[in-house]
């Protein structure tokens, strides 16, 4: 089913390198769904903070979110270790969050079929989406994962390294103050750790389709 024009809104949220984000893309494909990462608008608001090193960071980063063409994000390599470090930093920061979750919420009106994905799509963002997943994934699993993506732009990127910053990372999300890292109560969870692409579809899809008929009929 074509969900492009229908109210339909799926959340994945989940840990560092858990899959979520290839699971999101390729569920919003699926259904002709807009999609939005917010890991990628910190990774982009930390990009930028390391790039201008701005005096005011809250008034920096708000202006630059005001006209943020979400697409030309994916012209920018954002995933590095230095990002992914600064990234856990400003997701601490209340102020941040508001900035970026001021672009998420004006997303999700101008885009009533959609996507989101990060750590708190489900229980801060759209406690209210029809559908709504939590990724897991093995350590070992993910840190290769995230070896592999990192390894295209640093050569000298060490596997072990990526496993211990990814298990700090899913740390530092859980015991954050505001928005931890947490399993919505009507969360379908998804462990990645041995699913091929394919599967994961599979799974997602069977989830959606039961809403789907409950939400609309045949």
């Amino acid at each position: 089913m074509n969900l492009k024009n229908k109210s339909f809104k799926i959340t994945c949220d989940g840990g560092a390198a858990t899959g979520k984000s290839t699971g999101a893309k390729l569920i919003a494909k699926k259904y002709n769904l807009a999609f939005l990462s917010s890991g990628l608008l910190y990774r982009y608001a930390s990009y930028l903070i390391i790039k201008h090193r701005p005096i005011s960071k809250f008034q920096f980063i708000n202006k630059k979110f005001k006209n943020l063409n979400y697409k030309k994000l994916s012209q920018i390599n954002l995933h590095s270790q230095k990002i992914s470090t600064q990234s856990a930093a400003i997701a601490k920061i209340l102020r941040v969050r508001n900035i970026l979750k001021k672009y998420q919420k004006n997303f999700l009106k101008k885009n009533k079929g959609c996507v989101l994905e990060g750590r708190d799509a489900s229980t801060k963002i759209l406690p209210s989406s029809d559908v709504k997943f939590f990724f897991v994934c093995n350590l070992n699993t993910a840190a290769k994962r995230r070896y592999k993506e990192l390894k295209k732009n640093n050569s000298k990127i060490n596997l072990n390294s990526v496993k211990k910053a990814l298990k700090l990372r899913n740390i530092s999300d859980k015991k954050r103050k505001h928005s931890p890292l947490k399993i919505h109560k009507n969360a379908v969870v998804v462990d990645t750790s041995k699913l091929s692409k394919r599967a994961m579809v599979d799974i997602m899809s069977k989830h959606v389709e039961r809403v789907i008929k409950k939400k609309y009929g045949n």
